[in-house]
């Protein structure tokens, strides 16, 4: 899994209107953070946004794949899908993915806040 410094600053950009969005390189990619939250990843130059029940079934209706990885042997699948390609190129399109992976991630937060909160 890389994450190239190009791809990472053309995402950076891409998404700054959502406000301050930064890149950290984790396990060979990275993370794409907002507010300390992360709601997208890269691996292989390829942008996954942040999934739940309420954004998965847009990402699943435009033949978005999960990430996956492999680990000892096994296939692990994370709460990310594969941004489409072309909003890749369309910055107004890609606010709309990210805005919705955004929303997952606030979500997924709160979540586990209540866990531990016990």
């Amino acid at each position: 899994m890389t994450a190239s410094p190009g791809f990472l600053e053309h995402l950076t950009d891409m998404l700054a209107p959502l406000g301050p969005v930064s890149a950290r390189r984790m396990f060979g990619g990275a993370g794409i953070f907002r507010d300390g939250l992360m709601f997208a990843l890269v691996a292989d130059d390829t942008l996954y946004f942040k999934v739940d029940d309420r954004n998965r079934a847009a990402f699943e209706a435009a033949g978005m794949p999960p990430f996956r990885y492999e680990k000892r042997g096994k296939t692990f699948e994370m709460s990310y899908y594969e941004a489409p390609a072309d909003a890749l190129d369309d910055g107004e399109e890609l606010l709309r993915w990210a805005e919705g992976a955004w929303d997952a991630a606030v979500r997924a937060g709160a979540a586990k806040g209540k866990k531990t909160s016990r």
